[in-house]
């Protein structure tokens, strides 16, 4: 299947498209970026620098995606944006490719909402199937990872992670990570209790998501320390793949979590 391309876009030659791509009128694609199969750039949206966009993604009008970072740092080096499969980018959504001090790239997994005028800052990493509401303001090098939802008109500090499956209320500041499962909302974001329907959602059943809650009653209802409560969750929670991943985020947190 051939691509369509409006006469009015602008679509450099070096561009790589896949199948099916869609570009409507007055769109710009970039040299260096590739488009992967069924992929729909529409009307007055713009990719640039060296952008990955996987296949079935959707860049509403007035996107910009794969721009230079607004960072004085930035002195033009070769980074990249790589963006995976069946990714939606509303209009006004905002993202840019990394710098050298963050590695070089930007990345986003698969299967994301980015709502109207969200900006992915530099160096972020995002995982697969998260939501980001209209007007979120990631900073540069923040960690999101899978099914994470964040709610409009939030904004994350640079460096902060956001654990899976975490929930961020709408109109918050977050400054400090928040792990896995966990709801915060407020300025500054602290937590207000566990992503109960996210994770019954997810399939976790009834006996894990009571080792859940005691692990976020040792984290955030007790008296404990956080390396206390880290060890009291590791002798007291049986072993699993939630607990793995809830320890893990504890233990390499860097700048302490939302309590």
């Amino acid at each position: 299947m051939s691509s369509q391309i409006h006469p009015t876009a602008i679509v450099d030659k070096s561009a790589k498209l896949g199948v099916d791509v869609k570009i409507g009128p007055f769109a710009v694609v970039g040299p260096h970026v590739s488009l992967g199969d069924h992929v729909e750039v529409a009307a007055h949206a713009m990719v640039q620098g060296r952008t990955v966009i996987g296949a079935h993604s959707h860049l509403f009008s007035f996107s910009t995606v794969g721009v230079i970072p607004q960072d004085k740092k930035f002195h033009g080096e070769e980074s990249h944006l790589f963006c995976g499969e069946r990714n939606i980018f509303r209009e006004y959504c905002n993202i840019s490719v990394g710098t050298e001090d963050g590695g070089g790239k930007t990345s986003i997994g698969s299967d994301n909402l980015f709502m109207a005028f969200t900006h992915i800052a530099h160096d972020c990493l995002i995982g697969d199937h998260c939501i980001l509401s209209n007007s979120v303001q990631i900073a540069g090098h923040v960690e999101i990872e899978d099914k994470a939802i964040i709610g409009g008109c939030s904004a994350v500090h640079q460096f902060s992670k956001i654990g899976t499956m975490a929930m961020v209320g709408g109109g918050s500041m977050v400054v400090q990570d928040i792990p896995p499962f966990c709801m915060v909302s407020g300025n500054y974001a602290s937590a207000t209790g566990l992503n109960v329907v996210g994770l019954k959602r997810s399939g976790v059943v009834s006996s894990e998501l009571e080792n859940i809650r005691k692990m976020y009653k040792l984290v955030f209802q007790s008296n404990l320390i956080l390396t206390q409560a880290i060890e009291s969750i590791t002798t007291e929670i049986p072993d699993s793949v939630y607990r793995s991943k809830f320890v893990e985020f504890l233990q390499k947190s860097t700048r302490g979590i939302c309590r």
